[in-house]
């Protein structure tokens, strides 16, 4: 948080002049009141009282580097176990049912652990609550922190996560192979875009 102080200022002391209506009595409140009529006094220039001051206190934007680096430990161990599980040929991952489980569970956690790290930016940036997950991809796009080709990768995996999840029966195991296969490099480069923004961000 950073802190402001302004010096507080006394008020004017004016006194305003009230017109009479015109008539002997007013009615006010249901009972009869006399009209008064007050004297216009001078107007007094504000003076700075010493000693008093007013804290202000404004927070800025500060990202959680604590807890977006521990995400990406964690998804450093999602891929690293990931790289152990996955079989070197098509074949053998559709040969055992254990290894195209463990495939696809690993998947969708290092997707879901980049998802967390995008909404800890959104987040700690203060860049508005997302109407929806894609809405994390473009935030961080127009605040500088993703180029717009990691954006769309970002989607892709958001979408990939999401049939894993929530339509598992329309699961494509060539594609959870490919993707467990192939998308290293996409991981490692989002990884790379990410880590810049939090370390230019520390300066």
């Amino acid at each position: 948080m950073a802190m402001l102080t302004s010096t507080s200022f006394s008020s004017f002391r004016c006194m305003f002049a009230v017109a009479s209506c015109g008539k002997e009595k007013c009615c006010f409140a249901g009972t009869l009141t006399s009209c008064i009529r007050w004297p216009i006094g001078p107007r007094r220039r504000s003076r700075i009282l010493e000693g008093s001051t007013t804290t202000i206190l404004i927070r800025l934007p500060v990202l959680d580097r604590e807890r977006i680096l521990a995400k990406f430990d964690e998804l450093d161990g999602y891929l690293q176990e990931l790289r152990q599980v996955v079989p070197a040929s098509f074949a053998d991952y559709m040969g055992k049912v254990e290894t195209r489980r463990a495939c696809e569970r690993l998947l969708q956690l290092s997707v879901q652990c980049v998802l967390d790290i995008c909404a800890l930016f959104v987040s700690g940036l203060r860049l508005g609550l997302p109407a929806e997950e894609d809405d994390l991809f473009e935030k961080l796009e127009r605040a500088g922190v993703l180029s717009s080709k990691l954006s769309e990768t970002l989607k892709t995996m958001k979408g990939f996560r999401n049939i894993l999840v929530h339509e598992y029966g329309a699961v494509d195991n060539a594609v959870v192979y490919k993707m467990g296969t192939t998308r290293f490099d996409d991981f490692q480069a989002i990884k790379k875009e990410l880590l810049h923004s939090l370390q230019e961000r520390a300066k």
